[in-house]
Formats: C-alpha cells, sequence, structure tokens
C-alpha cells in the first residue's frame, strides 16, 4: 500500500508539471505583450479629446480675462472723465479772455456753435509745482470728433494766432454730450451767456455776458456701449 501511494503522488506530479509549465509561459507572453493599434487609436482619441476640452475652457478663461479687463479700463476712463469735467466746472473762473484777433472779448464760459466744439470756459486752480512764470487761470475748451471726447487747453490766456491748444483725448464711444446751464432766476438754459432776462438790473449788457456764470451745470454723457450718464455739478460763487 506504502508503494502503491507514493507512486501515485509521483504519477500526479508527473502528469501536473507540464501543464503549470505551460500556464507560466502563456502568462509571461500576453504581460510582455505590447499596445495594438487599436488601443492606441483609442487612446489617442480620447487624449485629443480631453486636450480640446482643456483648451476650449482655457480660451474661454482667457476671453473673460480680457473682457474683465477691457471693462475695468473703461470704468476708468469714464471715472477720470467725470471727475476731470466735474474739477473744471467746479473752479470757472469769471475771467473773459481776448480771441486770437485781440480784436473782441470771449465770455469766461461760452458754448459754441462750431462743428464738433462743445463748450469753453475759464477754470482757476492750475497747479504749478515747477514755478513757471505763468498763470494759475487756464482756458479749457471740451470738443467732440468722431464719437471721441477731447479736453483741449492753451498755455496762454489771451492768446495768438500761433497759440496751439494741447489735445487730450478722455473717452470713446461717445454718442453725445450735452449741457444744462442753471442761471441766477433757478432757470435751466441750453446756452451759454444766458439770455438778455436774466442780467443784473443796471449793468452792461457786454460785461454781464463775458463774466456771467451759472450757479450748476447739468452735463449729460451719451455712451455707445453703457447708454446715458448724468452729472451735476454746483459751481461755486465768489
Amino acid at each position: 500500500n506504502t508503494w502503491t501511494n507514493q507512486s501515485r503522488i509521483t504519477a500526479e506530479q508527473s502528469s501536473t508539471g507540464p501543464r503549470t509549465r505551460t500556464v507560466a509561459i502563456i502568462m509571461n507572453t500576453r504581460s510582455s505583450r505590447g499596445f495594438t493599434l487599436l488601443e492606441l487609436l483609442i487612446a489617442i482619441v480620447i487624449f485629443a479629446i480631453v486636450g480640446v476640452l482643456a483648451m476650449g475652457g482655457y480660451n474661454q478663461l482667457v476671453r473673460q480675462r480680457e473682457i474683465a479687463a477691457a471693462t475695468m479700463e473703461r470704468v476708468r476712463n469714464l471715472q477720470r472723465t467725470v471727475m476731470r469735467m466735474s474739477q473744471d466746472f467746479e473752479q470757472l473762473a469769471a475771467r473773459p479772455i481776448r480771441d486770437a484777433t485781440s480784436a473782441t472779448d470771449m465770455p469766461a464760459l461760452l458754448t459754441s456753435t462750431n462743428t464738433g466744439d462743445l463748450v469753453e470756459f475759464t477754470r482757476a486752480g492750475w497747479t504749478n509745482p515747477t514755478g513757471i512764470n505763468r498763470s494759475t487761470l487756464q482756458r479749457v475748451r471740451y470738443r467732440l470728433v468722431d464719437n471721441k471726447l477731447y479736453r483741449d487747453y492753451w498755455g496762454v490766456l489771451d492768446r495768438t494766432l500761433n497759440s496751439t491748444p494741447i489735445e487730450v483725448q478722455l473717452l470713446d464711444k461717445v454718442q453725445s454730450v450735452t449741457f444744462r446751464f442753471m442761471d441766477n432766476g433757478r432757470q435751466w438754459q441750453t446756452t451759454w451767456p444766458a439770455s438778455q432776462a436774466t442780467q443784473v438790473a443796471g449793468a452792461p449788457a457786454a460785461s454781464f455776458a463775458s463774466r456771467d456764470l451759472p450757479i450748476a451745470i447739468e452735463v449729460t454723457i451719451n455712451l455707445q456701449d453703457w447708454g446715458e450718464i448724468k452729472r451735476l455739478v454746483e459751481v461755486p460763487t465768489l
């Protein structure tokens, strides 16, 4: 019996040995096999889809960032423009000037009928940190050309034919800019100097017209993208 059992065990081991080695060889062969062409194509397609989605998201992020930057720049330009106009009108000075030919006086504040020109005036408070030999009064003009708002100023008050203004563009995409002026009778005027009916009794007409200032100015800026913006500026009285 002992001999029979040992023979059986030996026979079983000899019968299973080659089969185990065959399975091991097959597994080693499968594990060392590379990717098939179909698998590579599927991997490339998945990578391309992920790349397209990622690039689309990145482009959208860049566009949103550019739009936000452009909007903030627009806001800053608008704020600077409104602040500049408010400062100008808050410091109006009752100082007429001589025109370029020195033939007539131009009022301290004058709405213009020239194409593009809006309003021209004299303002005080022109800072002079370097001590240049000039007045602290400044002659300023606002004009609208090709939907762009400009602020011009001269280095002298009583200019000559050779005097040229310094032009500064304040804002673009401007459809229109209008002004209203409140006179001493608290009536709104669309042009300035005001009508003769608002003159002070006994004051010479020419002197009054050239030196008269409103008590408030309403500025209306109509933008192509943001619509209408209004600003009411009180003019200090001396």
